[in-house]
């Protein structure tokens, strides 16, 4: 099992959530954060004065998949929240030790 953490722009959420509905995807954790890299914040005027924005709004999804499943995931996200400008994201893929479904106790894949 893996967990999929992608961080995209937020106007990207509806066309990446859409994407990964169609592969038959049936949850994932979406949370509003901020934070910078490459693209470094920017600056905003208001009231006439100039503003520096370090931290940009951003949204990060989660999603725990079976192993079969991530290249189709990781594809999904990166061709739905592609923009070609600076800021698009990143997707981050590591291993997740054990799944377990609290309504029913189910364990691992049976709980995703």
């Amino acid at each position: 099992m893996k967990m999929v953490m992608a961080v995209i722009k937020p106007h990207k959420l509806e066309a990446v959530r859409d994407a990964l509905t169609g592969l038959g995807v049936e949850g994932l954790t979406a949370s509003e954060v901020k934070g910078f890299g490459r693209q470094g914040g920017h600056t905003e005027i208001y009231r006439g004065a100039e503003y520096a924005i370090s931290f940009v709004p951003k949204v990060k999804i989660e999603i725990a998949v079976t192993d079969d499943r991530v290249d189709d995931v990781v594809d999904a996200i990166r061709n739905a929240s592609h923009t070609g400008k600076i800021g698009d994201g990143k997707i981050f893929v590591y291993d997740m030790g054990r799944a377990v479904r609290i309504r029913t106790g189910e364990e691992d894949t049976e709980a995703l």
